[in-house]
């Protein structure tokens, strides 16, 4: 029996839902990375990172090569930065959004006539 696509996408996205893999993804738009560089640049404990990496690893969102005694890792495919842009364009508008319906309130608000 085959899993629903719904569901693959749901655990996709769960994949997604954490801060960290979040900030790793967005460190790797910009090329490979060593782990190195990713703690460096991201204050997690090494055995964090690495949970992070390998749950990363696993849905195949990233690759790692090894250089060396170094493990690099990068994006799967450029769709995963056109992604986390997309992501980026609908906050924007959720936040335009939420700034329009502020001043609508706040209009609103000082339209109504003031108790006595």
């Amino acid at each position: 029996m085959s899993v629903p696509l719904y569901q693959v996408k749901a655990e996709f996205f769960r994949t997604l839902g954490h801060p960290v893999r979040i900030q790793v993804l967005e460190l790797l738009q910009d090329g490979p990375r060593s782990v190195r560089d990713l703690l460096d640049a991201i204050e997690v404990e090494p055995s964090n990172m690495s949970q992070h990496l390998a749950m990363l690893r696993r849905t195949r969102i990233v690759v790692a090569t090894r250089e060396g005694a170094t493990m690099v890792y990068s994006l799967s495919s450029a769709d995963v930065a056109e992604l986390l842009r997309s992501a980026c364009r609908i906050l924007a508008d959720m936040i335009v959004g939420q700034g329009e319906l502020l001043a609508e309130l706040r209009e609103a608000e000082n339209r109504r006539p003031r108790p006595g």
